[in-house]
């Protein structure tokens, strides 16, 4: 076979394209596991690392939270007044840019009594100073099958 010098360099600026999607992709997963962890284990400093000044969020109930300290606090209370394990299973992650990133979730909270809310969230994660952080989150109650 005959080297061909174009298909090699071809070849390797895909391979590290898909290799940097696959460490994002990877390094995102582990953001979501940690803002899950956080919320789960009532963890506000992990919170205030993972998530950028300016976040904002919109919640089931239809109220936005803007800033990291008014969408921690609201985070905590809502944990408090709606107990449950919360599980957040990723669906789709997509790149609009190489530093954000749409991640698609199901988002379940079994109560005490074992009734589930089943929703889904939405969130923009950017990428700053090499570190994935979530930006903004959207939670809402899917329509017709979860």
């Amino acid at each position: 076979m005959k080297y061909n010098p174009i298909f090699t360099l071809l070849v390797a600026t895909s391979m590290s394209v898909f290799s940097q999607g696959d460490a994002a992709t990877q390094q995102i997963r582990s953001l979501i596991d940690n803002y899950a962890s956080a919320r789960e284990n009532k963890y506000p400093e992990l919170l205030e690392r993972i998530l950028t000044p300016d976040i904002d969020q919109l919640v089931s109930t239809g109220e936005w939270r803007n800033g990291r300290k008014e969408s921690i606090n609201g985070m905590q209370q809502s944990s408090a007044t709606k107990p449950g394990f919360r599980t957040l299973s990723l669906a789709k992650i997509r790149f609009p840019t190489p530093d954000v990133g749409i991640v698609d979730a199901r988002y379940v909270i079994t109560g005490k009594d074992g009734g589930q809310r089943k929703m889904w969230s939405t969130f923009i994660v950017v990428r700053q100073h090499g570190n994935w952080k979530i930006t903004a989150i959207r939670n809402m109650f899917p329509t017709g099958t979860y």
